[in-house]
């Protein structure tokens, strides 16, 4: 069970810096945290820079690149 718990922690730690680099390219200075000051439109572009990045690496996969 404890591996369990370890890999969900690795995958969140995972997460957490993925979201944070995307959040840094499109200019949102994310913090670890609350980060409630933010608006809409800044967490959204935060969102659609990871669902870019992520349907870019996808698409490089099932090419074979």
């Amino acid at each position: 069970m404890a591996n369990s718990s370890n890999n969900a922690s690795k995958k969140s730690d995972a997460m957490n810096r993925f979201k944070m680099e995307c959040a840094s390219e499109v200019g949102v200075s994310l913090k670890n945290g609350y980060n409630g000051d933010l608006t809409s439109r800044e967490n959204g572009s935060v969102g659609g820079q990871m669902t870019k990045k992520l349907v870019e690496a996808s698409m490089n996969q099932m090419a074979g690149k």
